[in-house]
């Protein structure tokens, strides 16, 4: 029963995927801005539901921009699961924008790619970044730079957010966390980390039982003086205390 109805997850999503490619190439250019952000909510919420996978927003998610949210970084479903509870523009490796139709669709939710082997190229984001915060847009950062597999949070890299600093512009605390939906215990299943491939991590999820996805937000907060490595540490201990609650 849990191929069958993996199988069936798995249809839906491929044309939901395909409806989305569709709507980002033909509808979406003629949407004003907010338009646009309400429809890649939407179709966010509508991949989740395909996907087995409920949503359960903790905390406020900012209303309005500037601000940087900073998150935990566990599967292929945290951006669509962040987009789901609050639309945002995130910061993603450049390789992201040549996967088929994913890429796609993160170039029409505004993402932007970055070279993360490149100083350079990272300085160039940064710029970006801060003019996209200075214009009071809702942007979102993995600091981790990489997955984890949930248990431990691993260490951030405080680059971007010079950005924050630069614009001075809020930066706000957003712990990711998987939950299995009878028991209420944390659900590893989604977790995409080390040599595993994209396929298995998605052929898993959508195997196990009902998931919840939970977006906790904490609370938005300045830089006041510190320097990016110190405001860094202070994010991921805020993080991590909104992840495990």
């Amino acid at each position: 029963m849990r191929r069958i109805r993996a199988c069936w997850r798995l249809l839906r999503i491929l044309v939901h995927i395909l409806i989305g490619v569709w709507v980002a190439a033909v509808r979406l250019p003629r949407l004003q801005p907010s338009q646009q952000n309400a429809r890649v909510q939407a179709w966010a919420q509508s991949f989740l539901a395909h996907a087995g996978v409920a949503l359960e927003i903790r905390g406020q998610p900012p209303v309005n921009g500037p601000v940087l949210l900073v998150a935990n970084h566990i599967s292929w479903l945290d951006i669509p699961v962040m987009h789901a509870a609050r639309h945002c523009r995130f910061v993603s490796k450049s390789d992201v924008r040549d996967w088929p139709l994913i890429g796609i669709l993160a170039t029409a939710g505004g993402t932007l790619f970055i070279e993360r082997r490149s100083r350079r190229d990272a300085m160039r984001v940064v710029h970006l970044i801060r003019d996209a915060l200075k214009a009071n847009q809702i942007l979102a950062v993995f600091p981790e730079g990489t997955t984890g597999d949930g248990r431990v949070l691993l260490p951030f890299h405080a680059n971007l957010l010079q950005a924050a600093i630069s614009a001075q512009a809020p930066a706000q605390p957003v712990g990711l966390r998987f939950m299995d939906m009878a028991s209420g215990q944390t659900s590893h299943a989604p977790s995409y980390i080390g040599d595993e491939t994209l396929l298995g991590s998605i052929w898993r999820t959508l195997c196990a039982p009902p998931i919840v996805a939970v977006v906790h937000y904490g609370d938005a907060q300045l830089a006041e003086g510190r320097d990016r490595r110190a405001w860094s540490e202070q994010l991921r201990g805020a993080v991590d205390v909104l992840r495990q609650s």
